[in-house]
């Protein structure tokens, strides 16, 4: 497996999952709106099953994505996070330009993402609302991790 990375100094982007600090992005997922209270179990997971993109400023991690997929029609983008003492440098959209160029993640028929707030940095790399949402259907469950 090979992996890929970008960088703009004193930032990098990386897809090696060594390289991934679980413990701090288990600490902003666990309180960010879509993820909250997610069990530290369930994030090495996600992440172990996905295309891991971490965001360093040196060695520090600032910022990830991850992107699920089959490498050849559809990719889920999920879980995308930027410390706040970094953001305003526009790395979330650096991040989303380095994600959607990914070797493995061309030529796919579809991407899809859920945000709340952040529509304004994705449509920078091309995502629009769904033109067909009745074509979508979901299970949902917005209590899973308070349950688990």
């Amino acid at each position: 497996m090979s992996f890929h990375a970008a960088a703009r100094p004193p930032y990098l982007i990386t897809t090696d999952p060594e390289r991934l600090d679980l413990e701090t992005v288990w600490g902003w997922l666990r309180g960010a709106y879509w993820s909250a209270g997610i069990p530290r179990a369930t994030v090495q997971r996600a992440f172990a099953h996905s295309i891991p993109f971490s965001l360093f400023d040196g060695d520090r991690q600032v910022g990830c994505a991850r992107v699920v997929s089959d490498r050849a029609t559809f990719a889920y983008l999920a879980d995308v996070f930027v410390a706040e003492s970094h953001r305003g440098r526009g790395l979330s959209v650096w991040m989303m330009e380095v994600v959607r160029a990914h070797p493995d993640l061309q030529g796919l028929r579809r991407w899809l993402l859920a945000t709340r707030d952040a529509h304004g940095v994705y449509a920078k790399v091309g995502f629009v609302p769904l033109a067909r949402p009745e074509l979508f259907m979901q299970i949902h469950q917005p209590d899973v991790y308070r349950e688990a």
